[in-house]
């Protein structure tokens, strides 16, 4: 088994800097086109990172009435996150590796007609600089193998990236390069980039709003993510887990599907 290796603070460095690099594009109304800053009234930015043996996405959206810090909880408080986030399946903590590092299990709703996906990660944290970073990828654990009613898919590189830009105002960007394990329609490809990514950062956006009222009725002092001695899951060896490689995993052929809606008119998406 290949050794999994805990980000250290290169890594969460070479994060920040592909975030921050240039090259993003301006998402409005379904036009994209090459930008400076945002126009009034256009918060959210959109970027395609191809990479060989994964697609990938970005976007970028400024949150002019939400602290970093609590867009930060947000991004961490699993308990609410299945509030808001209508897209999951399953999602739970597993193991701690590390004060600042956890691994654990999401599954996801995919747009219809293609199968849910799922996928076991090494998420790991670190606030530095006004910055607050997430990043994580997939990893095998001997107790969640691959199961037969999801794709395991495959994370290359997730995460986020959330600076502060005044006492409560912020910019959260979002990357991911995943392989999800198989041929997808083009449909699919450009609506995850164009749709699903910008229309579930604006989602998260109003859930950072009602956080603060909702979080005080719910553990309002618990935060594990920014005070370990909270964190109460069970302690896991580096050694037990292994790398996830796409190459181990079944591909499947949906590259023929056509587009279809739930009931409720909404596609699904993917993020972590």
């Amino acid at each position: 088994m290949e050794r999994v290796p805990l980000p250290d603070a290169d890594a969460f460095r070479a994060f920040r800097r592909r975030c921050q690099d240039g090259g993003w594009q301006r998402d409005c109304g379904g036009l994209a086109v090459c930008l400076e800053p945002p126009p009034p009234g256009c918060a959210v930015h959109q970027l395609k990172v191809g990479t060989a043996g994964g697609s990938g996405t970005g976007c970028r959206i400024d949150i002019p009435d939400v602290a970093a810090g609590t867009v930060y909880d947000v991004l961490h408080d699993g308990e609410y996150r299945r509030q808001w986030d209508t897209n999951v399946i399953a999602s739970h903590d597993i193991a701690r590796v590390a004060a600042n590092a956890n691994v654990g299990y999401y599954a996801w709703r995919c747009p219809k007609p293609l199968k849910n996906r799922d996928v076991v990660a090494l998420r790991a944290w670190q606030v530095e600089d006004g910055c607050h970073t997430i990043i994580s990828f997939s990893v095998k654990h001997p107790k969640y193998p691959p199961r037969k009613d999801l794709v395991r898919a495959v994370a290359l590189l997730m995460g986020y990236l959330v600076c502060s830009t005044g006492p409560s105002s912020c910019r959260l960007t979002y990357l991911a390069q995943v392989d999800p394990k198989g041929s997808l329609p083009k449909w699919v490809v450009s609506k995850v980039s164009q749709y699903l990514v910008p229309q579930m950062l604006k989602k998260l956006h109003k859930a950072c709003v009602q956080y603060p009222a909702w979080k005080q009725q719910h553990g309002v002092n618990v935060k594990p993510w920014l005070y370990p001695e909270q964190n109460e899951l069970p302690e896991l060896a580096l050694s037990a887990l292994a790398l996830q490689h796409a190459a181990s995993l079944e591909d499947i052929d949906e590259s023929g599907l056509a587009e279809a809606k739930d009931e409720s008119g909404e596609h699904g998406g993917a993020e972590n």
